[in-house]
């Protein structure tokens, strides 16, 4: 099976849509994209991609305008960067099987649609590589023993052997039926700050249970640096021992309803966690930074798999050494080294 090499093309970053809103096309491209796609080959994305996907689609993944090729991969793997330099730590790709990938060379037009075969995107490919999974697990994981980390387990057992990078054009967003008032876009969220004259917005990315001690701990947050706050929490993606979904957002629903009515949104991502530690921690930060949060809230134990349990963590004492880093990020807006 032949790998391509596209090092005259370039890469998902440096594709035309750069700066819009959302990669989501004009309704007059999308019905060309539509008949298009019936003569193009298909594949259906997985819950996790889909996530992926819609991030891609809705710019909270700024400035990727689609999924990373081999060389923005191997950067991401090795300095937590771009090619062109730009801060990005985890590896945006859509893997795909073997009997797909051996049909496809850089140009060629993949029609991507959801389980139910709703047709969401087309992707221009730009190059197909086999990566080698267990150097992505343990400069990921900081492992490559499935027994130690879940998200290693998953790597290496539940992604398809082969990774495809190119760039998207975008049809419609992926379908839910439940609490669109709550699926806001990095555009609307910003546009809602700008309404409501947020000039300082903290993010406060969760997927637990919330209760009084979080609500003091981001009060007071909140206040020492004079900030509304964004309450952004996970969902779509269901974890062992997670109430049920309805159940958990109107918790969330509830605990907005003790802060005063001016100070705090709610707002709900369907984002795929990795649960790697500091990479996932400054990703979540950029993600909220696209979303318009000048600050973010980090934890000792944030995006450890391992949290909020008796088994013993696997990033804490990495994230200790980060945490004033990743907050003077958002600050500052500047890169740390």
């Amino acid at each position: 099976m032949k790998q391509t090499n596209t090092k005259s093309q370039p890469t998902a970053i440096q594709a035309a849509p750069h700066y819009a809103d959302s990669l989501v096309v004009h309704f007059r491209r999308a019905e060309e994209l539509r008949r298009e796609a019936s003569n193009l080959p298909s594949f259906s994305l997985n819950s996790r991609q889909l996530c992926d996907l819609e991030l891609l689609l809705n710019r909270a993944l700024y400035p990727l305008v689609g999924y990373l090729c081999r060389e923005d991969y191997e950067q991401v793997l090795e300095t937590m960067r771009l090619a062109d330099g730009s801060i990005w730590p985890i590896p945006i790709c859509l893997d795909i099987p073997a009997t797909l990938a051996q049909t496809l060379e850089p140009g060629a037009r993949l029609a991507l649609q959801d389980e139910e075969g709703f047709l969401l995107a087309i992707l221009t490919v730009q190059e197909c590589w086999q990566p080698d999974k267990h150097r992505e697990a343990r400069a990921i994981y900081g492992t490559d023993d499935p027994e130690r980390h879940p998200g290693v387990h998953n790597l290496l057992h539940h992604t398809y052997a082969w990774y495809v990078g190119g760039t998207l054009e975008g049809i419609t967003l992926p379908v839910h039926y439940d609490f669109r008032e709550l699926r806001h876009t990095p555009s609307e969220v910003h546009r809602r700050f700008l309404q409501y004259g947020w000039r300082r917005v903290l993010g406060f990315h969760t997927r637990e249970y919330l209760h009084c001690a979080h609500r003091e701990m981001v009060l007071a947050a909140a206040r020492e640096i004079g900030a509304s706050i964004f309450l952004h929490p996970v969902v779509g993606l269901e974890h062992p021992g997670n109430m049920e979904h309805y159940t958990h957002v109107h918790c969330y629903q509830a605990f907005v309803n003790h802060f005063p009515r001016n100070m705090i949104m709610l707002g709900i991502t369907p984002l795929a966690e990795r649960h790697c530690g500091p990479r996932e921690a400054l990703w979540h930060a950029l993600i909220r930074r696209n979303f318009g949060c000048t600050h973010f809230m980090v934890a000792d134990d944030h995006a450890d798999p391992f949290a909020g349990s008796d088994h013993e963590l696997c990033f804490v004492h990495q994230k200790r050494k980060k945490n004033s880093r990743l907050l003077f990020l958002m600050k500052s807006k500047q890169v740390p080294e």
